[in-house]
């Protein structure tokens, strides 16, 4: 299985599949390439588009390393993933599609690379306006409820939810609640998105966040949805064709 060694030595795996015009692919929290992409189809209809698909598994989940320290996920961690492995496999250009936790990721990155041809957000509305201090309380509530022994006795619905789907996946908890502990994204202003000059499809599921705000505060932003809620619309056959036809 291929990998590499990320800036500081972290060791990431990530799939090649298909030839064409390469599209790296971010998972969400708690999920990996295979969950995220793969089981539903995503891959395979952008392989029959005519693209190469590159799955990264985010460090601390999938088939990358387990980091236990939150320290290791703190400042964009992911964010400097990603331009390693942009450097690794020596693309001067790709597109960059995220979902959830890989949103976030791949916002950041489009703010500081310029090797981008399209991005597409998908299933997130930007936390734009979560403070740095709501962030850290957020993240701590839902590590507490990754460590907890019972989670039948997790109060928080919002931390309950994040437990069960981490169960529910076989992730490796302890390295998810090291990055909820970690400060691991840098604060996003919204006037930053400025800076983001690609095409950009900000795609939601109807039952999850919105994604016409963030869609219109890039400058070449446009919001779509399609039916599901923020688990569900991954499973979509709609998505994959959103994605397949923004990127075409």
């Amino acid at each position: 299985m291929p990998e590499f060694q990320s800036f500081d030595g972290v060791t990431l795996h990530y799939d090649l599949e298909g030839e064409g015009a390469p599209v790296v692919l971010l998972h969400g929290f708690a999920a990996d390439t295979n969950l995220n992409w793969r089981q539903p189809g995503i891959i395979q209809a952008l392989i029959a588009a005519s693209r190469r698909t590159i799955g990264l598994d985010a460090r601390g989940h999938g088939m990358s390393e387990k980091c236990y320290d939150p320290s290791a996920y703190a400042n964009d961690a992911m964010v400097a993933d990603v331009g390693a492995l942009f450097d690794h496999l020596q693309l001067d250009e790709a597109d960059l599609v995220g979902y959830s936790m890989g949103s976030a990721t791949a916002l950041r990155f489009a703010r500081v690379d310029s090797r981008l041809r399209r991005l597409v957000l998908g299933g997130t509305d930007g936390n734009l306006v979560d403070t740095t201090e709501e962030m850290a309380e957020r993240g701590k509530r839902i590590a507490d409820a990754l460590d907890a022994d019972d989670p039948e006795n997790i109060a928080d619905p919002v931390a309950r939810r994040f437990r069960r789907f981490a169960d529910s996946t076989g992730a490796d908890r302890r390295a998810l609640a090291a990055i909820q502990r970690g400060r691991r994204r840098v604060p996003l202003p919204m006037d930053s998105l400025s800076q983001i000059q690609v095409p950009t499809l900000v795609v939601c599921g109807d039952a999850d966040v919105s994604p016409h705000e963030l869609a219109a505060a890039l400058p070449r932003g446009q919001a779509r949805l399609v039916p599901g809620d923020h688990l569900s619309a991954v499973l979509e056959p709609a998505l994959a064709a959103a994605i397949v036809e923004f990127l075409a």
